[in-house]
Parts: C-alpha cells; structure tokens; sequence
C-alpha cells in the first residue's frame, strides 16, 4: 500500500504508513495498524521505501516518527502508541483517525499519489 499524506489541524503535515502482509497470490491486504510520521515535503521514493523497512524494526529510528494507531474495533475502539520522538495531542489523533477511516472506507483514495 502507499503512504497518505494529509494535514492535521492547520500545521502538521503527516504520512501514514499502513502495515501490510502480502498473500501468496502478491496482493496487500489493508491491516489496522498504521505508522504516523511527520511530513516534511521531501519524502523521495528511498526515504519512503526506509520507512516501510523500518516498520520491522522494534524502535524507529526517523525523527519523524509520531507513533502508530491500531484500529482495535473500526468506528468504536481505536489506540494510539506514542513510540516516536514526540506525543500527539488528542486532538491530533481524533483527526487521523477520521483521515484514516474515511481512506479505509474509500480504498480507491489510496492510489492518490502525494505530489
């Protein structure tokens, strides 16, 4: 899956990740989990594909990493783990999570590249 780029609030660019797994026949399937990080316009298609490898990893390592959301039960439970170099307010994470969920319920929105 590709990343979404989106604003939170009026100031904080962000682009989520979404973890995947790959099914034997190759396609991605859309997990509940998604990786949050600052956006800072210069992502080319290595610092992308870095961030992807680093979603192995137990710590980031980013600057730029803010956490992950898990969508425990969509549309009633949802997780945010602070894990990065700074805390999301709540605010913040109320307003990625309707993001997220409106691109969860629009799958075709995932192909949008961010330019």
């Amino acid at each position: 899956m590709s990343p979404i780029f989106f604003t939170v609030g009026t100031e904080l660019p962000v682009m989520i990740i979404p973890n995947t797994d790959a099914h034997v026949d190759g396609h991605p399937v859309l997990t509940y989990t998604y990786n949050i990080y600052r956006d800072f316009g210069f992502e080319n298609a290595d610092t992308v594909n870095y961030k992807k490898e680093e979603l192995l990893l137990d710590k980031k390592h980013s600057p730029n990493y803010l956490g992950y959301i898990t969508f425990e039960d969509p549309g009633k439970l949802f997780t945010y783990t602070a894990d990065g170099t700074e805390e999301l307010s709540a605010d913040d994470v109320q307003e990625i999570i309707e993001n997220i969920t409106h691109y969860r319920d629009h799958p075709g929105l995932w192909d949008v590249q961010h330019e």
